[in-house]
């Protein structure tokens, strides 16, 4: 899935001449659940046909062998181009318009529309697929990305007297609230008065000032990254998927899940640079600039150390902040080794987590795709399900009883457990001491 924004931009350019058909194949369990996959088709604003191969029928046929591929047909069904690995969207048109010149001078494009295409609708709902979330005890505010509406909300803790950072549509714009335009907003980060959100579909930093009630973009051009960048001042890097936030003093790190890097931004400087990993897809625990990571997707600190989530190692981990200099994975040992497994230690198996929020000697985890919040204890590398009961639905109740679907974000404030429930399109509340979770009513 992660090619098919690029795939939607190179159909504008060619809308009779190119069939775009998207196939996910699955590479955790569940992912096979159409229900989920629709739910990531409407997420990602995937706007073209997509088939579900639950059982890799397609895969095998085609000898694929990685995510994503693209496969190139010619206009009789002959395979006549692979590409595996993403591309940038202008290679792909220039490729694409020199297949539709060789072929339209043959006579065989049939520019005849097809018929029964149409994009699914999206959620009429408060909120659409929040991402991750932030409550600020001190000043009774929860602030909630509101990914699929492109926008921040902010409500009281109890969910009262909402408000909205961003207008809503789509886009990379600075300003006021009411101009201001974010595009997939997801992790976020506060100091006082000011909001930091990575903004992970525009590939950049925004600071919000509360105060005077305005956006401005701090970190990267807009522009999807597509090698090992190097670090310098932030506004001129190209970022890729920035997907969560953590504030110590004035360094703001950044979980960059496309790069598969933390990065670390100085507040002061301007200046941005890797902070931890290589950039190259893999766990491996080695000093901070020689640690391997995997699709970083959370973060969170204790003053000492970072912890995160590495979702497509299905990993917990951990980064030192200066003046140590390792990573340390606390659960997670490989690409493939992923499912739903209490314990300790290397037995311990997870499924894709997203999110993660610090507690009295306890994370809690977002463990997404397995449709659970789990707890881990770092010092005993030891993790205990705690809330659902691994099937995805919209039920409150105490521990077990309650479900989730595919929950994303976490915070913890006043003895709750905030979960932004993604799929469901809502925000939960967990009582820290009974487990019973309830439905926080939000309306924008």
């Amino acid at each position: 899935m992660q090619l098919l924004p690029q795939l939607a931009e190179v159909e504008t350019h060619f809308p009779e001449e190119l069939v775009i058909i998207g196939v996910h194949s699955p590479k955790f369990p569940a992912e096979r659940d159409s229900r989920s996959l629709r739910s990531a088709v409407l997420r990602n604003e995937v706007e073209h046909p997509v088939v579900n191969d639950a059982d890799m029928t397609i895969w095998s046929s085609y000898a694929v062998r990685a995510w994503p591929t693209l496969m190139f047909l010619d206009p009789q069904g002959r395979v006549i181009g692979k590409h595996e690995g993403e591309a940038p969207a202008d290679a792909l048109i220039d490729t694409v318009a020199g297949l539709v010149e060789r072929f339209d001078a043959d006579g065989l494009i049939d520019r005849t529309p097809i018929p029964g295409i149409r994009p699914m609708a999206r959620p009429d709902t408060p909120l659409a697929f929040p991402g991750k979330i932030l409550a600020d005890e001190a000043t009774d505010r929860l602030f909630i990305a509101d990914t699929g509406h492109n926008r921040i909300v902010v409500t009281k803790l109890d969910g009262s007297e909402p408000w909205v950072i961003g207008n809503g549509a789509a886009g990379l714009a600075d300003g006021d609230f009411s101009e201001a335009r974010f595009h997939n907003p997801e992790g976020m980060a506060l100091d006082g008065e000011t909001l930091y959100v990575a903004d992970k579909n525009n590939h950049a930093i925004r600071r919000v000032d509360l105060t005077v009630r305005s956006v401005t973009t701090i970190a990267g051009t807009g522009e999807l990254g597509m090698s090992y960048a190097q670090g310098g001042p932030a506004r001129s890097i190209d970022l890729r998927s920035p997907w969560d936030l953590a504030l110590h003093g004035t360094t703001l790190y950044i979980a960059m899940a496309g790069m598969h890097q933390i990065w670390a931004l100085d507040l002061t400087s301007g200046m941005l640079s890797p902070y931890a990993g290589t950039g190259h897809e893999d766990i491996r625990d080695r000093e901070l600039d020689r640690a391997r990571l995997a699709q970083t997707s959370g973060l969170a600190t204790d003053g000492t150390k970072l912890s995160f989530v590495d979702s497509e190692t299905s990993s917990v981990r951990t980064a030192d902040l200066p003046p140590l200099d390792q990573v340390h994975t606390i659960v997670g040992t490989g690409l493939f080794d992923f499912g739903d497994v209490d314990g300790a230690g290397d037995e311990v198996l997870l499924q894709h987590p997203l999110g993660l929020a610090l507690g009295d000697d306890v994370l809690y985890l977002a463990d997404a795709y397995n449709h659970k919040i789990k707890r881990v204890y770092p010092a005993e590398r030891r993790v205990e399900s705690w809330l659902g009961d691994g099937t995805a639905g919209l039920t409150d109740g105490t521990g077990s009883a309650a479900r989730f679907h595919e929950p994303a974000g976490l915070a913890v404030v006043l003895g709750k457990l905030f979960i932004a429930d993604t799929n469901n399109h809502a925000i939960r509340v967990a009582d820290l001491a009974t487990g019973a979770v309830t439905t926080l009513e939000v309306e924008v």
